[in-house]
């Protein structure tokens, strides 16, 4: 099953509120960090966008703006990360966490960032150390990339913990239920990772993933016939 971390999507939602078109040249507010803010917001239309360039230019007016604002050392690190320039986004995540020690959304997507280039030690301690900082509320978002990134990372038990620890935060996240479903499935737990499907269904419908477990689960088990159904429902997908 394909391994998602949350980032880029995560990354736009927090900093874009739709007030800035491509295109548009932006209002400079009195204040830094507003200025800052609406700078990289036209820099984050321009990535959607892929005109990285553009991109680049107006999240260094961001940080001529506001040089210890750490969204705006957060924004040229997703650009350096976009472009393939990995030292420099490795430089500019740790440049946002000396100027924000105590931000919740840097170690989230710092550690986000060094998973993806197979640093998983560092990563889970990041991603671990994001759900202790104050005032940050994507806690069952960074449990669940630190199970992302366990499993990356070849260890199973680990992973299944923060998926766990995901749920309580977050009860029936998507694909914190599939993950964890899948593990309690080759631990042999198959009522729990039954339970979990069904409700999961109740709420999401019949997917692929969850279809393709219980297909699984159920041929373990030995229900020939309630395998076989399922094969069907995903042969519908």
């Amino acid at each position: 099953m394909k391994l998602r971390l949350a980032m880029q999507s995560t990354l736009l939602i927090l900093f874009t509120s739709g007030c800035v078109t491509v295109g548009e040249e932006p209002k400079v507010s009195a204040a830094p960090v507003d200025a800052a803010d609406t700078r990289i917001e036209l820099g984050l239309a321009y990535m959607k966008r892929e005109q990285y360039s553009r991109a680049k230019q107006d999240f260094e007016k961001a940080l001529e703006f506001a040089p210890k604002y750490y969204r705006a050392h957060l924004s040229m690190a997703y650009y350096f990360e976009a472009v393939g320039e990995f030292k420099h986004a490795s430089d500019a995540y740790r440049t946002a966490l000396k100027v924000a020690p105590n931000s919740g959304e840097v170690y989230h997507h710092y550690g986000t960032f060094l998973c993806k280039r197979s640093e998983y030690e560092q990563a889970e301690a990041l991603l671990v150390a994001a759900t202790q900082q104050p005032n940050y509320y994507q806690i069952a978002e960074s449990y669940e990339n630190a199970g992302l990134c366990a499993l990356k990372a070849g260890q199973p038990n680990t992973a299944k913990a923060y998926f766990i620890k995901s749920l309580e935060h977050s009860p029936l996240r998507p694909n914190s239920t599939i993950q964890l479903a899948a593990l309690e499935v080759k631990d042999g737990e198959y009522q729990q990772a039954r339970m979990r499907l069904m409700k999961f269904h109740q709420r999401y419908g019949y997917q692929t993933p969850s279809l393709s477990i219980l297909s699984e689960l159920e041929l373990k088990e030995g229900n020939t016939s309630m395998a076989e159904k399922y094969q069907r429902l995903l042969t519908d997908q």
